[in-house]
């Protein structure tokens, strides 16, 4: 008990005098020690590092699970199952769940509704989705975000240890420094005024008082010199770190683009699959072609053809090998507008008609358009007033 008392004394004032330096040196009363320029580009580099991947890691932890309480509970899961040494379950993605709601949903309907079918092809393909982006979220965790948390919470911890310990070093040392100095200067002025009745103890008193000094300064600096070399071989693994983390990022790239290439194939098969399933039975006068959709994809009905700046595009070809209304046979002016399916389009560019069958355009006039079954889709039939032809998609910026 003895024993911790005196360390405790101890530890308490190594503590209070490294308070005094520290506080000293940020008020300029006391010098500082300062560490050599190639230790302090290493500090600086692993400092930038660990905030940065702490950033890159806290916000792909966000990109793979967007929703923080989910995130959260996740975590308290994971820490149950580690503790319990068992293999975390496999959790299912929005995805999965929302294409099982939408088979139990055709079950209700009827199997054998087109809305019900549908359900089901949509369903499945939702299904395969959500396995996608599951197997996605494995890969990335464990090629990306495991090693970004390893470098965090492991050899992080261990330099911010030695760097701690470092700097505690370089107070004991001015300390020292500190405590030589006045030594000195006693030691000096003691010499430049003798008193002669107590020259003798006096003297002896502040020499050994010096020599003591001296002594703990070559121990600080010995203890501090070996910190400092500990610390520099720490940080100079940084660069190991960085090279890790390439590595790790290439292998997050190639499983994002193995998980989009993956998503791009299911939906276009359930497109397919919807188109082949459907046919004519939910009609609509521009689905089906993909200059139609391209016209349609933005959310005000922009084409890329409508940007400042853009230059007209080139004329759209007249393809001779298709079958019902084409260039050669169209006849115009047999040509009637549907019942439904007629909208209003906006002319984004001057267009010459290169023949009788087809509408010349103004920019920026109105025009209703339309199409018929058969025809090319780069091409719409258009009326302006009483006048109809054919006219380019590319030129149109549809309207609702």
């Amino acid at each position: 008990m003895d024993f911790n008392v005196k360390k405790l004394a101890s530890d308490a004032g190594v503590f209070f005098t490294r308070a005094v330096q520290f506080t000293e040196e940020k008020l300029g009363q006391a010098e500082k020690t300062e560490l050599d320029a190639h230790l302090e580009n290493l500090i600086a580099r692993a400092d930038c590092t660990k905030n940065w991947t702490e950033k890159i890691f806290r916000q792909t932890e966000i990109l793979l699970q967007p929703n923080p309480i989910d995130s959260t509970g996740a975590r308290i899961e994971e820490f149950f199952y580690e503790k319990l040494d068992k293999k975390i379950p496999m959790r299912t993605t929005n995805g999965e769940l929302l294409g099982q709601y939408m088979l139990d949903a055709a079950k209700d309907f009827g199997p054998g509704t087109p809305y019900g079918s549908t359900l089901i092809t949509v369903g499945e393909y939702q299904k395969k989705l959500g396995g996608a982006e599951r197997d996605f979220l494995q890969t990335s965790a464990i090629n990306f975000l495991t090693p970004l948390r390893n470098f965090l919470e492991g050899d992080w911890r261990t330099i911010s240890k030695e760097k701690r310990l470092l700097e505690n070093r370089r107070l004991d040392l001015d300390v020292s420094k500190a405590r030589l100095k006045k030594a000195k200067l006693a030691e000096a002025k003691a010499a430049a005024a003798p008193d002669f009745q107590e020259t003798r103890p006096r003297n002896y008193v502040l020499s050994a008082s010096a020599s003591a000094a001296e002594h703990e300064l070559r121990v600080a600096q010995t203890e501090f010199d070996r910190q400092a070399e500990v610390t520099r071989l720490l940080l100079e693994g940084i660069s190991s770190t960085h090279v890790n983390h390439l590595r790790c990022l290439h292998e997050f790239v190639e499983a994002q683009a193995t998980y989009y290439a993956q998503c791009h194939k299911h939906m276009q098969e359930l497109q397919k699959e919807l188109r082949s399933a459907n046919g004519d039975s939910i009609p609509n006068a521009f689905t089906g072609s993909p200059s139609t959709s391209a016209v349609l994809a933005g959310p005000s009905g922009l084409s890329s053809s409508s940007l400042p700046g853009a230059s007209p595009p080139a004329r759209p070809p007249v393809s001779s090998g298709h079958s019902g209304l084409e260039a050669s046979t169209l006849k115009i002016e047999e040509v009637q507008p549907p019942a439904t399916g007629t909208r209003k389009a906006k002319v984004l560019y001057d267009y010459d008609a290169a023949d009788t069958s087809e509408l010349s355009l103004l920019a920026d006039e109105l025009i209703t358009v339309y199409t018929v079954p058969g025809m090319d889709p780069d091409w719409l039939i258009g009326e302006r007033g009483n006048q109809k032809g054919k006219v380019p998609v590319t030129y149109l910026e549809l309207l609702s």
